[in-house]
């Protein structure tokens, strides 16, 4: 498997902790170039003096930037393209679970800024690059929290309160924006794939009495970030999925996602939301039938 990813530049953000750093440790060792992102400068600078010296690849980078503030992200986007002219894996791992509302520079609520909004505006700001990649390849981390859940329009900005339900709605849109992005981009020469990483002891998995007396009861039993990497790495690096796009793994194995995340309308009228919340105009029209829906 050494030297597989050699001559491939792979961004993963939240990669400073977790799954984030799991994988760009299992890229890094594959001799990927391997670009991190970090909100803390110092964090991530440590962050990847240890992901070089374990990988004993020199070729590991690092981006600083806030996921939760917009041009934060594309001041991120921008910094990449100054530095790389292509990007063939791009993995949007970061993410944020909440106990109490807080709002970002921009006003959104801060789950939904980094969780979804995040995902789709560096993925656009990207676009190009990606696609000078070509084949190339494109991550997104959900969660199976997703199941038996909505997408509540009234309560996209915590306004019923957050925490696990504001999670997990975030999770399904992050599968509804990876299937309305994976037909935009059919032939396109780039795939967009989305998973389950597991239930991983991280640190996002943060709590405060009765629950986290039962996390500490559970966690042995959690998968190590390591284990929870796997998928992502999985679908970053295997010619297995070569040309596979549209997709929600789990274990590595292509399974099906909730009934509600296979609603076309439902997923291009997230799409619309998103980008307007972005200031963003479309890449492309949706497919004629979906429109004829609408």
């Amino acid at each position: 498997m050494s030297g597989r990813m050699q001559g491939k530049i792979c961004l993963v953000t939240g990669a400073t902790a977790g799954i984030g750093k799991a994988t760009a440790l299992g890229l890094a060792r594959l001799d990927a170039r391997v670009v991190i992102v970090g909100r803390d400068a110092g964090l991530t600078e440590e962050t990847v003096n240890e992901l070089r010296r374990e990988s004993r690849n020199s070729q590991v980078e690092s981006l600083v930037a806030d996921l939760s503030s917009q041009a934060e992200v594309r001041r991120l986007a921008a910094a990449f393209q100054q530095r790389y002219d292509k990007l063939d894996v791009l993995i949007n791992n970061a993410g944020v679970l909440l106990t109490t509302r807080e709002a970002t520079v921009d006003g959104f609520e801060r789950t939904w800024a980094v969780n979804c909004l995040a995902k789709v505006l560096l993925t656009l700001e990207l676009l190009d690059c990606i696609k000078a990649s070509r084949p190339a390849r494109i991550v997104n981390v959900s969660s199976k929290t997703h199941f038996g859940r909505t997408l509540d329009l009234n309560n996209l900005q915590g306004e019923k309160g957050v925490g696990m339900s504001s999670y997990a709605q975030t999770m399904l849109s992050t599968i509804l924006f990876s299937y309305a992005l994976a037909r935009r981009l059919e032939g396109a020469g780039v795939t967009v794939n989305c998973l389950h990483p597991g239930v991983v002891s991280t640190r996002l998995m943060k709590f405060t009495g009765v629950k986290k007396v039962l996390m500490e009861i559970v966690r042995p039993f959690l998968l190590s970030p390591e284990q929870g990497a796997a998928t992502s790495i999985y679908l970053s690096t295997s010619d297995q999925v070569e040309g596979v796009t549209g997709k929600y793994f789990d274990k590595c194995k292509a399974v099906r996602s909730s009934n509600v995340t296979y609603d076309e309308t439902l997923q291009e009228q997230l799409w619309r939301l998103s980008l307007r919340q972005l200031q963003l105009t479309d890449i492309g029209p949706a497919p004629a039938q979906i429109v004829a829906t609408q």
